[in-house]
């Protein structure tokens, strides 16, 4: 008996929680991934490591990181000398959009999925994005994700000539952020290779006051596990 070979999907991968979760699903339902990342001029890149080993220890096809610069524009407190902000309450959090927001940041992230699907010949994103536990990203909605997958089937040549249909893959979206931990542990992804500081310390601690860190906190007590990083 043969096996039909794998179809092949891009994971969107940063190296944090959520990717990498995201990732661990995307190769449990049986796809092939091919995974990206982006060194694009963020504060840090510790995240760049632990993608890398993510993507190992999880089996991917591939790992390609794409370097560019948004320090050109800035914008955000990852990508200029704006501070970072520190231990805000939940409600803080659920108010407005935060300065670590980076213009545009996953329509351009989804851009080069897309392009790298066209030469993949892969019909499937994945990325990890969530709207509960999101800390008030635009680009982390459900509305924009079903945007940007109707551009991305006027826009390529496989979308135009009816061979692809491009479908955005986001099984975190409507997940807690104690969901995603669960989600984790259930499908083997080790999260002590995971990274989700914005503003980690020059050895690549995690800070422990940002808003990723007590999102990531409030996850994993409320999910009943202990974070593997929580004693570095």
């Amino acid at each position: 008996m043969t096996h039909s070979p794998k179809k092949p999907a891009i994971c969107l991968l940063s190296g944090g929680l959520d990717s990498s979760t995201c990732l661990a699903i995307a190769r449990q339902e049986g796809f092939a991934c091919y995974c990206l990342s982006f060194d694009y001029g963020q504060r840090h890149h510790i995240e760049m490591d632990a993608a890398a080993q993510i993507a190992k220890q999880l089996g991917a096809q591939e790992h390609r990181i794409v370097r560019f610069d948004l320090r050109s524009f800035g914008g955000s407190a990852l990508t200029s000398d704006v501070g970072v902000p520190k231990d805000r309450a939940e409600s803080q959090m659920s108010t407005g959009i935060p300065v670590t927001y980076v213009p545009a940041r996953n329509t351009i992230f989804l851009s080069f999925a897309l392009a790298y699907a066209e030469v993949t010949g892969s019909a499937s994103i994945f990325i990890g994005v969530n709207a509960i536990d999101y800390s008030g990203y635009p680009d982390c909605r459900p509305e924009f994700i079903a945007a940007f997958e109707n551009l991305a089937n006027l826009a390529t040549q496989a979308g135009v000539e009816g061979k692809t249909k491009i479908q955005i893959h986001t099984p975190l979206i409507h997940l807690t952020k104690a969901d995603i931990v669960k989600e984790a542990v259930a499908l083997g992804v080790d999260l002590s290779l995971t990274h989700s500081c914005y503003d980690p310390w020059p050895g690549g601690r995690a800070c422990g006051r940002c808003d990723s860190c007590l999102l990531r906190r409030k996850g994993f007590q409320e999910a009943g596990v202990l974070d593997p990083l929580a004693e570095l």
